[in-house]
């Protein structure tokens, strides 16, 4: 298997990208579960099948594009909104960059890293260690680039990155990542309740870091990707459960604006073993 990786880190993107959106459709019609669970989270947040179906060949190139991002040569990505990651920078109290299941968003810490770990340190990211050890040793390797520190999603993990904020550093998280038994809250997430996380809002609330939205969206025709970055709408809240509605409401709002990139199948109501439902009412 490392092999046929590597094989695939050296394919032209146009060429994975194609490969990759076969594998979504596929993948799409192989199996019902994914298939419902796609219609239902994109009509729970609004959309006719019609205005996502473009995220079903997305979710193929996501996987497809794995080798060559963490094997092969530097992808390119064009970056927008420099300007407000300067500005928290500047702050000094470091950053937390926010980032949904969205296009490629393991390429937005790399776009951080390129553009200001030089001047202002690493962006520290989780990982979940894969399980067969090949893999592991891979993402391993992959995520730990030039820039970059990734740290596993223990105690020990998050302690690092409370002192690479503290340094002035920054970190990254993917906020509507479904988190293990007893480490979220439940919080509306397109009109539902959804189990969220809170160790994003409680390291900015901790720290006083601020925080930015970040987006990665595919070009057409493997000609690279694009980086989006914009400031929060308005200040974390002290309060975790306005918080988590206010991080809930970013991420939909980088949701909308690429839908056809975004992973409906993903399951983010899903309910951890062991936690109680919303009052409103269980996750679909």
């Amino acid at each position: 298997m490392p092999v046929v990786f590597r094989f695939f880190s050296v394919l032209p993107l146009w060429l994975l990208h194609a490969l990759g959106a076969a594998m979504g459709w596929v993948a799409f019609a192989a199996s019902p579960t994914y298939r419902r669970r796609f219609l239902a989270n994109s009509a729970r947040a609004g959309y006719r099948f019609a205005q996502v179906r473009a995220a079903v060949g997305h979710a193929g190139r996501m996987v497809a594009e794995l080798p060559r991002l963490w094997l092969g040569a530097t992808l390119p990505c064009s970056v927008e909104g420099q300007d407000c990651v300067d500005d928290a920078y500047a702050e000094g109290r470091g950053v937390v960059f926010l980032t949904p299941h969205q296009g490629c968003f393991e390429l937005s810490a790399q776009a951080v890293a390129r553009g200001w770990s030089s001047r202002h340190g690493p962006i520290t990211v989780l990982y979940r260690p894969a399980r067969q050890a090949w893999l592991a040793r891979v993402m391993e390797t992959a995520r730990n680039r030039p820039g970059i520190v990734a740290v596993p999603t223990t105690l020990a993990g998050v302690r690092q990155m409370i002192k690479a904020l503290r340094r002035g550093e920054a970190v990254g998280l993917l906020p509507d990542q479904v988190p293990p038994e007893g480490q979220g809250q439940w919080a509306p997430f397109f009109g539902q309740d959804a189990y969220t996380m809170t160790l994003a809002a409680r390291l900015a609330q901790q720290t006083g870091a601020a925080v930015v939205l970040v987006r990665c969206e595919r070009l057409a025709s493997g000609r690279g990707f694009a980086a989006y970055f914009e400031p929060l709408a308005q200040p974390l809240s002290a309060d975790m459960t306005e918080a988590l509605v206010q991080i809930n409401q970013a991420m939909e709002h980088l949701i909308r604006q690429c839908p056809g990139q975004y992973l409906w199948g993903y399951g983010r109501y899903k309910q951890p073993r062991g936690e109680g439902a919303p009052a409103a009412g269980g996750p679909a």
